[in-house]
């Protein structure tokens, strides 16, 4: 059992802990059966959580990452980039002087180690790219940044005067009947969406045309969910009827952004927000990813094969564990909504996450080598091969993810 999830950190613990959160939640919202009884499965919840080294579909793996992210060596230390996305890879590349033609890995790192991380870092942020400075712990725990995010609940709740009376199932799908709108991409938030559709709740990811999600990642975590195209600013009207007749609204975007859509949030809504790098301090409203947190963070370093090289988790276990955790604050938020009428704030972020699991005790710098997950814990359908659900209970999502944009902007 040691060598899953295997890290200088635990990580065990981040994912373990995150997945038991969405499981009380589900007990406190009168789940019953499996779900309320059944004991967590280590190497299923560590398999949910490295997703991507059980995902096929037909020949093709998951690409977990572009060929321009990663760590470079600049002339002061060194650089995460992050360059999955088409317009972030452009932005990177244009920053450092480079044009689309040259875009291969060697090239960008020899313009990279030209120049100073910290400038390419300040660079990144006015561009729109994604690149963060690697920090040591320390260093981070000693930032601006870094304090902002040390303390406080991983999930905020904020209560708000309005509301609306809700009913809950209860249960062996205590979110039966529940509908939740998902304006969220890659990781946190599609595995919030993802787990609440587990446990019944009807959930609706909209997408705008441009940019497209990776096709990967969304059959990865798109199990349970429809997936339908809807572009805010053009199409308001529609957005307005399906945004009245959610309970949640799941979102990565940043305070005041659906209003400023023109979007009028219903009485007692749900509103779940994720971010990289919380809503205070000077970072706040920042992009990033989980990648570009554990660089930031000091996790890298500390999880370096050789003490100099930054290394990774064996997941994206910032991401994951978000997405759990504030997949448990929804549920006791409908909870809480059930009982008073009254509509709720959430907000959880990647950094403050990495906060958390950078105090837990355990530290096993001389740790094996993370094992692989078995195929015990993946499930195919047809030619596409997925990790099966972490939560105890269930052996599959209730139906495989559809493809990007392919159904109707509609609930069931």
């Amino acid at each position: 059992m040691s060598g899953w999830l295997s890290a200088t950190l635990p990580a065990r613990t981040l994912a373990t802990t995150s997945v038991e959160a969405v499981c009380a939640a589900a007990r406190r919202a009168g789940a019953t059966g499996p779900i309320a009884t059944a004991a967590s499965d280590p190497e299923r919840i560590a398999a949910a959580f490295g997703s991507e080294r059980l995902f096929r579909d037909g020949g093709s793996g998951a690409d977990a990452f572009a060929p321009l992210s990663g760590f470079f060596p600049a002339a002061d230390g060194w650089l995460r980039t992050h360059a999955s996305y088409p317009h972030h890879r452009d932005r990177l590349l244009r920053l450092v002087g480079l044009a689309a033609d040259e875009a291969d890995r060697a090239t960008l790192a020899r313009a990279i180690s030209a120049r100073s991380a910290a400038e390419i870092e300040n660079l990144a942020v006015e561009a729109g790219a994604i690149a963060v400075r690697v920090r040591t712990e320390a260093e981070w725990r000693a930032s601006e940044p870094g304090i902002a995010t040390a303390t406080g609940s991983l999930v905020r709740f904020t209560h708000r005067d309005d509301g609306a009376a809700l009913t809950l199932a209860g249960g062996g799908l205590p979110l039966a009947g529940i509908r939740v709108l998902d304006l969220t991409r890659v990781l946190a938030g599609p595995v919030c969406g993802r787990t609440l559709a587990l446990l019944g709740a009807d959930v609706l990811r909209l997408d705008p045309p441009i940019p497209a999600e990776i096709e990967w990642q969304q059959l990865d975590t798109g199990q349970g969910k429809r997936t339908a195209i809807l572009d805010l600013r053009t199409e308001l009207p529609r957005a307005q009827e399906l945004l009245d007749a959610a309970d949640v609204l799941v979102t990565g975007y940043r305070p005041g952004a659906i209003e400023a859509f023109g979007l009028r949030p219903p009485p007692g809504l749900i509103r779940a927000r994720v971010n990289a790098w919380g809503d205070t301090g000077p970072w706040a409203g920042r992009r990033g990813f989980d990648s570009i947190v554990q660089a930031a963070s000091g996790i890298a370093l500390i999880e370096s094969a050789d003490g100099t090289t930054p290394g990774a988790l064996p997941a994206q276990a910032l991401d994951h564990a978000t997405g759990y955790l504030l997949a448990a604050a929804v549920i006791d938020a409908l909870v809480a909504r059930a009982a008073d009428g009254r509509g709720l704030d959430l907000a959880a972020a990647l950094a403050r996450t990495a906060s958390w699991l950078l105090d837990r005790p355990g530290r096993e710098p001389g740790h094996p080598p993370a094992a692989a997950p078995t195929d015990r814990c993946a499930v195919t359908h047809g030619t596409r091969t997925t990790a099966r659900p972490a939560i105890p209970g269930f052996d599959d999502y209730p139906f495989p993810a559809h493809h990007w944009g392919t159904d109707p902007a509609a609930f069931d």
